[in-house]
Parts: structure tokens; sequence; C-alpha cells
């Protein structure tokens, strides 16, 4: 199974829509609070400058789009 981190920020609400649908699927994931020093240069790293942001595997999403991450996931 591809390793997840999901990256997150308080009071965002496409964050919550995607922590939802992972925990409705039983999906491992990482959660990591965006505002945290080591999330920061995480999302450095992949010059991700919105969020909600999803790593699967080496896949790098930007925003929650449901299909998208089904997509990434199921490759």
């Amino acid at each position: 199974m591809k390793k997840i981190t999901l990256y997150v920020k308080d009071k965002c609400p496409h964050c919550k829509d995607a922590q939802r649908y992972l925990d409705a699927k039983k999906i491992p994931y990482r959660l990591a609070n965006a505002a945290t020093p080591r999330a920061q240069k995480e999302l450095s790293a992949m010059r991700a400058r919105s969020i909600p942001v999803l790593k699967v595997g080496d896949q790098v999403i930007i925003g929650w789009n449901q299909k998208n991450f089904e997509k990434a996931f199921n490759a």
C-alpha cells in the first residue's frame, strides 16, 4: 500500500473533506499540520503553496479532489 501524508491547516473546509474521506474509507495516512516547522519544510520541498496537499507515494496532489486522489492511490 502507498504511504499517504495529508497536510492540513486548522479551519480549512477542504482539509476536513479530505480527512473525512480517508477516515470513511479506512485508508491509513499521516496527518501533518502545515503550521509545524517539519511540515513547512516538506511543503516547501514540494513547492506547494496551498492546502490541502496529499502526498500519495511519490505523487503530490495539491487541493482536494476525490477523483485525482483515487487515480493516484489506485495507480
